[in-house]
């Protein structure tokens, strides 16, 4: 009996080794494959990722900066139309991304500044965030409140009837009593302002600068003169008609600081200009000097009722400090300098005058 049960081990062992190597051979055979599965998943991966990176990655190569305007009320699929049309292969790189992103068009409603090595995901992200572009606002020269709101309108969402409705709806509460006083609420200067921005939103901005120049010094001087901040600058937009001449203006403002000192008509050609519509008139004749107009100063007493331009800050300074001197009239130079005679005699300003109306007829000026 031991040796049928020896024989029999023996007889099993081949067979037990024989199973012991298949399954080894199979666990190494699967493991080879997981190996070779997670090899191809891992490069798939790598370029996937290396894919994603390229595209996410990729560089605006144009030559200039473009800025693009992405309206409001604008779709995903206008928005991708704007990306591809402005900026092509890359702005449809940029428009596929933004969409998996989850882009929402209301928020990126705006206008943005693309420049030569900008990344995808970085405009992306801008786009996702409503990260705009300001737009530069510079003014200067302005007469009229429409001058004004022509000159901004042209770089934002609404048209100059805005601008001047939102004036009407934001001024008078910062103590602009009419529209007539409106431009006075304004500098010259260079502005940023986003292209959606609101007329009222971008009204407040520009008040600001405005605000900040009129320092409780200033103020004081305004006051030491019985002027408001208004009225002086009413009175540098004529100063300013007046002459081109920096370095004349506070004379030219103390005269009309003296007229007014003694209730005299300020008798301004720039507001007759201005009662005109016409400020390029070199010559002004008599029955101009009687056109009816409450900015016409040779009819009217006092100021007129708001500035006739936008004056520059140092024109507002030269009525502010203007120096003391007694002339009260003035004519321009025969020699068309464009300096001025001053005088504190009336004869003597007879006299100035002639000559220089002499100067004008031999010119042919009319």
């Amino acid at each position: 009996m031991e040796k049928t049960g020896q024989s029999a081990t023996t007889n099993d062992a081949p067979h037990k080794e024989e199973f012991l190597k298949g399954k080894t051979a199979k666990g190494t055979r699967r493991r080879k494959v997981l190996l070779y599965t997670a090899a191809a998943i891992t490069a798939l991966i790598v370029l996937v990722g290396a894919w994603a990176w390229v595209t996410v990655a990729r560089t605006y190569d144009g030559a200039q900066p473009v800025r693009i305007y992405i309206p409001r009320g604008a779709d995903s699929e206008a928005v991708s139309k704007i990306l591809t049309d402005s900026l092509g292969n890359y702005g449809a790189t940029v428009a596929r991304i933004w969409r998996c992103r989850d882009g929402n068009p209301e928020v990126a409603a705006g206008s943005y500044v693309i420049t030569k090595g900008d990344r995808a995901w970085s405009v992306v992200n801008r786009l996702r965030f409503g990260a705009q572009t300001p737009i530069r606002l510079t003014f200067n020269n302005i007469r009229t409140l429409g001058d004004l709101a022509s000159r901004i309108s042209a770089k934002m969402t609404w048209d100059s009837l805005a601008f001047v409705n939102g004036c009407a709806e934001v001024l008078p509460a910062m103590g602009y009593d009419t529209p007539e006083q409106y431009i006075a609420a304004f500098v010259p200067d260079t502005y940023e302002a986003f292209w959606t921005d609101s007329p009222a939103k971008l009204i407040k901005r520009l008040t600001t600068v405005r605000d900040a120049f009129w320092t409780s010094e200033r103020r004081r001087q305004a006051k030491a003169l019985n002027l408001t901040p208004t009225q002086v600058t009413t009175l540098a937009s004529i100063v300013e008609e007046e002459t081109a001449k920096g370095d004349e203006r506070p004379k030219v403002a103390r005269l009309y600081l003296n007229r007014l000192a003694i209730d005299m008509p300020l008798q301004a050609d720039p507001t007759v200009k201005f009662a005109m519509g016409d400020p390029t008139l070199r010559r002004i004749t008599g029955p101009m000097l009687r056109t009816p107009s409450p900015y016409n100063t040779y009819l009217k007493k006092g100021l007129p009722p708001g500035p006739i331009r936008m004056p520059e800050r140092a024109t507002i300074d030269a009525v502010l400090y203007a120096p003391e001197h007694n002339y009260i009239y003035m004519c321009a130079r025969e020699d068309f300098s464009g300096y001025h005679n001053f005088t504190a005699d009336y004869a003597v300003h007879k006299a100035n005058g002639a000559r220089y109306r002499t100067a004008l007829d031999a010119r042919g000026i009319k």
